[in-house]
């Protein structure tokens, strides 16, 4: 059973120090590591703030050694009661930068408030002494941090880093999400308008360009998560950029199949062209604001294959 944090006694909050010193330190190595490609900067502040968790601990075990001797209980933060509970996003790949600045700030400070609280339960003059030092160590780190940023984030390596960061963007997210969203606006339109003039029945365009928004999303997201594993393109996870593809797909083709819930077949006409209207709009303004096209190429190209294939929907309805 967890123990209370009041209980512990001082051999036992020695000892769970050194456990979240060495744990917090594994933590900024993992986010080194996760981040060292995209963010070599970055990379390098958390590197050394590992090796400031690791000066700490070494202080820990060197004043435990001088009080209790060589062993060193096993003493985790789980198995205190209301202990610090961390959340372990360091295992999410790709990790994203602001979550992982926001971890570490929140470290910093729940390591504090621990030293802190444990000053007041131990009465060794020299444990006190320690808990007092590396509590205001962690309240410094966030001067350490910004330090550290200011030596290895130069202007040229922040500039790199968002660059980077906007490229690793566009290519798992934009990309897949755009040709999802095109494909499901424009591949659907065909059988969902057929069906709406060849039946004049507004449930069965709904029940058709549902099935077909669906299955297209399916399809779509099996068909990019197989293209390739990004492990040469950069394109990241196989699995995000089929789910960020089918679902984008999924709303491309529902946008413009809710108006067919209307029971008047031409208020169901009308919304569902306005809608259609509005996603080709979307489509080129992405377009031109990731791709760099231009917008009225974009919007003309856009255009173009949108109302062909939807004049060829209602061409094959009203046959």
């Amino acid at each position: 059973m967890a123990k209370r944090f009041r209980d512990l006694t001082e051999r036992e909050i020695l000892a769970l120090a050194i456990t979240l010193e060495e744990e917090d330190g594994r933590i900024f190595g993992d986010f080194a590591e996760g981040l060292r490609e995209t963010y070599p900067a970055t990379a390098k502040v958390l590197d050394e703030m590992r090796a400031e968790e690791s000066e700490h601990r070494s202080r820990l075990i060197e004043t435990y050694r001088q009080r209790f001797g060589e062993h060193i209980p096993l003493i985790r933060p789980q198995d205190v009661k209301g202990f610090i509970e961390r959340r372990p996003i360091w295992l999410t790949r790709p990790l994203g930068m602001k979550a992982v600045r926001k971890q570490v700030e929140l470290m910093e400070l729940e390591t504090g408030r621990f030293y802190e609280r444990a000053m007041k339960l131990v009465t060794d003059a020299s444990i006190r002494k320690l808990l007092g030092d590396l509590a205001e160590a962690e309240r410094q780190h966030s001067s350490l941090a910004e330090s550290l940023e200011e030596k290895h984030l130069t202007p040229e390596a922040r500039a790199g880093e968002e660059s980077a960061g906007r490229r690793k963007f566009l290519l798992q997210v934009v990309q897949p999400g755009l040709s999802g969203l095109m494909d499901g606006s424009v591949s659907t339109l065909a059988p969902i308008f057929a069906a709406a003039f060849a039946t004049h029945r507004t449930r069965d365009a709904f029940l058709i360009g549902l099935a077909a928004s669906l299955g297209a999303g399916i399809s779509m997201a099996f068909a990019e998560a197989l293209s390739d594993d990004g492990s040469l393109t950069g394109r990241g996870y196989p699995w995000f950029r089929g789910m960020v593809t089918g679902l984008m797909t999924t709303a491309g083709g529902i946008g413009h199949t809710l108006p067919f819930l209307f029971s008047d077949f031409n208020v169901a006409i009308t919304a569902a062209v306005v809608v259609v209207a509005c996603e080709l709009g979307a489509i080129s303004y992405i377009r031109h604001r990731y791709m760099d096209t231009p917008f009225l190429s974009a919007a003309f190209q856009v255009v173009v294959g949108g109302v062909v294939v939807f004049v060829a929907g209602v061409l094959i309805g009203s046959a």
